[in-house]
């Protein structure tokens, strides 16, 4: 082929692409380019969703780094945290208040966590002469945030058993075995005191105080069914006692109150008899002191007067019967009689 022709045909393909790359989008033209960008993005993404080389931590937790099984002294606060998967890990634990049930009665298996409460069973005891004797105990606690990443690293994630759980139930059996059975209830809160004291001390020893307790609560003592039957025995005769006490101190108070009534009654007479001689005294004194006023107006020359007037009176008498025998007194200090002499009866009788 000519070498015109050939050129010609050359010129040709060069203006069709020409014409073609201008009824494309300008877009389109860097396609390629950013193709490439969007791909290793996507890839990118599907790694972080496959893989999750991050963590979340939420508040009232603490998350620990482990790098190639080294644990980061530091604690990571709640917020996101990325780190290498394969070579990094991040363990979440709870820092809020946590709570340990030992009970003889349960709704769920011993040992399950719910909402950060762990139930236990009761506390099996022997007391001081070796009889069995159960515990119920509730124990507040919280793991101390800034040393959590040594106190797992020392104790593992099974820290509340070996910490908390260890130690309660050391303490329990420790306190309760001092002391005979039937003397825990009326014991009860000197116990409970205790075992509170003794759980805080031995946990404030411990390395770094990994814990910090709460509360212990003693909710409850069971004692062996001998044992109740003689609290009861010994308590019902107490209430006797106390009852017979009762009726005697209430006898004793009525003989006391009619006691006091008859004291009262006899204090009324008396002091009534008192009145009635006082009355009695005064009213003589009265008589005899006017007796001895009268005594002391009667002169010799009233007396004349009077035995003046009495004879007077005979005097009259006699004018109307002349027949009477008159009796005179010396003095004319009594009476003087006459009497008629016709008849011989006692006519009249004239006073002085």
């Amino acid at each position: 082929m000519p070498a015109d022709l050939n050129d010609y045909f050359k010129k040709r393909r060069d203006e069709e692409d020409n014409d073609n790359d201008s009824n494309v989008p300008e877009f389109m033209k860097d396609f390629g380019k950013k193709a490439t960008y969007i791909y290793v993005l996507i890839v990118i993404v599907v790694l972080l969703v496959i893989a999750k080389p991050y963590e979340i931590i939420n508040s009232g937790e603490v998350g620990i780094k482990v790098t190639a099984g080294k644990y980061d002294p530091l604690p990571l606060e709640p917020g996101i945290h990325f780190y290498i998967p394969g070579i990094q890990k991040i363990i979440k634990v709870d820092t809020k208040v946590r709570i340990i049930n030992y009970k003889a009665e349960r709704d769920t298996a011993f040992g399950n966590v719910n909402a950060g409460i762990i139930e236990k069973p009761a506390i099996e005891v022997l007391d001081a002469r070796g009889l069995p004797v159960s515990i119920d105990l509730t124990v507040q606690y919280k793991l101390n945030p800034h040393g959590a990443p040594q106190t797992i690293a020392t104790w593992g994630l099974a820290w509340e058993e070996k910490i908390i759980n260890a130690v309660v139930r050391e303490v329990v059996r420790n306190v309760v075995g001092r002391y005979k059975a039937e003397e825990l209830p009326i014991k009860r809160n000197e116990i409970a005191k205790l075992i509170e004291s003794q759980i805080r001390e031995k946990i404030s020893q411990l390395p770094n105080k990994p814990v910090e307790l709460v509360a212990v609560q003693l909710r409850e003592i069971s004692l062996p069914p001998k044992i109740k039957e003689q609290i009861e025995r010994v308590q019902i005769a107490k209430q006797e006692a106390e009852r017979v006490k009762y009726e005697v101190e209430r006898a004793r108070q009525e003989a006391e109150k009619r006691a006091a009534l008859a004291r009262g009654e006899a204090e009324a007479k008396k002091i009534r008899a008192q009145g009635e001689a006082d009355r009695i005294m005064i009213e003589a004194k009265a008589k005899a002191q006017a007796n001895l006023e009268i005594g002391k107006s009667v002169t010799p020359e009233l007396l004349k007067l009077r035995q003046i007037e009495v004879q007077g009176k005979f005097n009259e008498a006699l004018k109307q019967n002349k027949d009477a025998k008159i009796f005179l007194t010396p003095g004319g200090a009594v009476p003087n009689i006459w009497i008629d002499a016709k008849d011989k009866q006692q006519s009249s009788s004239i006073s002085r």
